[in-house]
């Protein structure tokens, strides 16, 4: 520890200490014959068994999920799946994370922080299949309440590509509200598929103009396959084409004719 080891992050810390570690077995101290190295060795030959289950080396504390969908560790609050809401959990933190065990599952897993009444909700901020539920439930939720999906906290630093947000704004503007639980729907798919892979469908659609998350999946799925888009007409020649015409002015003159007047009938009322 002197001088004072500096790493990015714990696994870096950690590959310092190996290192040092290593280096130092080959020494041999002053007035012995052996490395340490090999006093260790012989050390270890007299050491008792380890433990059948390793330390866990961990601040547990008990906790209980909000209404919010939050657990409260060391002034910071972390997020959760939405369906343990009320219940009761179990707070583990370590260094480098945070897990929380909710019925002796893992439900939730975040990198630590170590500032005062912070906020931890990166939605996809985990590569596991944890993080990826969690994502599902609150976009799930937010699906079915659109007009939340600015506010929604967990999606604060989700950084996304220009052509997402473009994208966003030209379904908003073609079907409004529907528009943008379409949206929603198109950013659900980085529950399945990578993100950089979602953004790619999407700026391959943009190109097209096919403002749909129909055909945002589509070219997704034709990206894993490797093969091409069926959105290309010319894929199918034996489709009749559609020719459409720049529009004329005189064809409105058309709308301006008289109609012809409707044919009256006299009535007449026997007394």
């Amino acid at each position: 520890m002197v001088p004072l080891p500096v790493a990015d992050d714990v696994d870096a810390l950690n590959a310092q200490f190996l290192d040092k570690c290593t280096k130092r077995q080959q020494a041999v101290l002053r007035g012995e014959t052996q490395s340490f190295g090999a006093r260790l060795k012989a050390d270890q030959a007299v050491f008792m068994p380890l433990p059948a289950v390793p330390y866990d080396p961990c601040h547990k504390v008990p906790g209980r999920e909000s209404s919010m969908s939050l657990v409260r560790y060391r002034t910071n609050d972390y997020s959760v799946p939405t369906q343990h809401a009320y219940q009761d959990v179990l707070i583990k933190g370590y260094v480098d994370r945070v897990e929380i065990i909710c019925g002796g599952a893992k439900v939730g897993v975040h990198a630590r922080s170590y500032e005062r009444e912070d906020f931890i909700a990166d939605p996809l901020a985990q590569p596991t299949r944890i993080a990826r539920r969690t994502t599902q439930k609150r976009l799930a939720l937010i699906e079915r309440k659109p007009r939340a999906l600015d506010q929604a906290a967990p999606l604060d630093k989700w950084l996304l590509s220009e052509d997402v947000h473009r994208m966003r704004r030209l379904m908003e503007a073609r079907q409004a509200k529907e528009g943008r639980r379409e949206f929603i729907q198109v950013l659900r798919l980085c529950e399945h598929f990578e993100q950089h892979m979602v953004e790619a469908a999407v700026s391959d659609a943009l190109k097209l103009r096919a403002i749909s998350f129909d055909a945002i999946k589509l070219l997704l799925l034709a990206r894993l396959e490797r093969k091409p888009a069926r959105l290309d007409l010319t894929l199918y020649p034996y489709l009749p084409r559609a020719t459409v015409a720049t529009t004329d002015s005189k064809s409105y003159m058309q709308l301006l004719k008289a109609p012809p007047m409707p044919t009256v009938l006299q009535v007449g009322w026997a007394v």
